[in-house]
């Protein structure tokens, strides 16, 4: 195996530090999450969706975006496992999946924002 030397020796292990770097392979579906991430409407629509279920004329009316510009971000999350659908009769609703990823997204979106859940207002 080959022996990896830093341009710059700080005095502590090289073994403790390279032992420890997450793999480019294994930080790939993070990355993609953070690019999924990367748009406001999406965050927004995401938002939306942890706190009710519904459908995309209605997130299309909240959101002031055109249908099907709500159903592409819709398709995005839904890809990326942060939303699920259901059908009822001709009418498909969406909600955040009930994953921890989802979770923690939720929570971490209202902590960097400082806002709460409405509970009362999507119900």
């Amino acid at each position: 195996m080959h022996k990896m030397t830093l341009p710059h020796d700080h005095g502590a292990s090289l073994e403790k530090r390279t032992d420890c770097i997450p793999k480019a392979e294994d930080v790939q579906a993070l990355s993609d999450l953070f690019r999924l991430l990367g748009d406001n409407s999406r965050l927004r629509i995401f938002w939306i969706l942890c706190h009710c279920d519904e459908c995309v004329i209605n997130i299309s009316a909240m959101m002031d975006m055109s249908s099907p510009a709500v159903s592409h971000h819709l398709k995005m999350l839904k890809a990326g496992r942060l939303i699920v659908s259901r059908r009822d009769g001709k009418e498909v609703y969406y909600k955040a999946a009930d994953t921890e990823q989802a979770k923690l997204l939720h929570h971490m979106i209202e902590e960097l924002l400082e806002i709460a859940c409405p509970e009362t207002v999507f119900q």
